[in-house]
């Protein structure tokens, strides 16, 4: 199938914010307020909260939230301190980020762009990029890790999630319609080539995003390979999915750039 990605799921995102899509809700008021008196936690997975000792002091830092518009995390790392850009590839997740930037007087800016390409920053511009789980709405992910690493002042950190790739060898429609676990599906995955035409209708006619599911030697491996050396992870389930059932259903993984 021939389809500008970058652009069906810009529209696809968009579409989820108005429809209420879990992660486009913004925060409210009341945890800017609570995450300004220092009780403050993000997730880059489902459900587990990033340790905090993952976070380098956060005041005055300039933070990265890449692929993460939705009104949620950029503005709480941004209350507890931190100098804030929030870069999507969604016009209408961002502009959830601004609305509570606005409303609570953040020090948040936001930025349109695909997170395979971040040349609208220099070298060495962030002390810490947060980056929840979105780059399965990418089909190569190598060149996210590269941009990632450029952007990063030495000693700088990547706190990332993304799914585990079992999570795509299971057919999508048994699995969640009727909670059955059938294997499929080869790695990595794509919903442009993996499914039939049909099978895809499932998703575009609803203006859901397509998704791409990545190695684990691209996922880590790339990391690795773009420079950084890995210091932290940790795994977390979606409940709602069956496989989570068996095993964990997303990974995060803190990275470090050589100082």
């Amino acid at each position: 199938m021939v389809l500008d990605i970058r652009n069906y799921n810009r529209h696809a995102w968009d579409k989820q914010v108005e429809g209420g899509n879990r992660w486009t809700v913004p925060v409210d008021a009341g945890a800017v307020a609570t995450a300004r008196r220092g009780e403050w936690s993000v997730v880059l997975t489902p459900t587990k909260p990033v340790p905090r000792g993952w976070f380098p002091p956060l005041d005055g830092r300039e933070v990265l939230c890449l692929a993460s518009g939705g009104g949620q995390q950029g503005p709480i790392l941004a209350a507890a301190g931190a100098i804030v850009t929030a870069f999507d590839n969604s016009p209408a997740q961002l502009s959830q980020d601004r609305l509570v930037a606005d409303r609570d007087g953040l020090n948040l800016t936001t930025v349109e762009g695909d997170m395979r390409d971040l040349s609208a920053f220099p070298d060495g511009r962030f002390d810490l990029i947060f980056h929840p789980c979105s780059n399965g709405f990418v089909p190569d992910v190598r060149p996210v890790w590269r941009e990632c690493h450029r952007v990063l002042r030495p000693g700088g950190v990547l706190l990332a999630g993304f799914a585990n790739p079992a999570l795509y060898v299971f057919d999508d429609a048994a699995a969640t319609d009727r909670g059955e676990l059938v294997a499929r599906h080869a790695i990595p995955y794509s919903d442009l080539t993996s499914l039939t035409d049909d099978e895809r209708k499932r998703y575009t006619d609803k203006n859901e995003p397509l998704c791409f599911g990545h190695t684990l030697e691209d996922q880590i491996g790339g990391q690795l390979d773009a420079g950084f050396a890995l210091t932290g992870f940790y795994e977390d389930r979606d409940p709602t999915h069956p496989l989570a059932k068996y095993l964990p259903t997303f990974i995060a993984t803190r990275s470090v750039k050589a100082a």
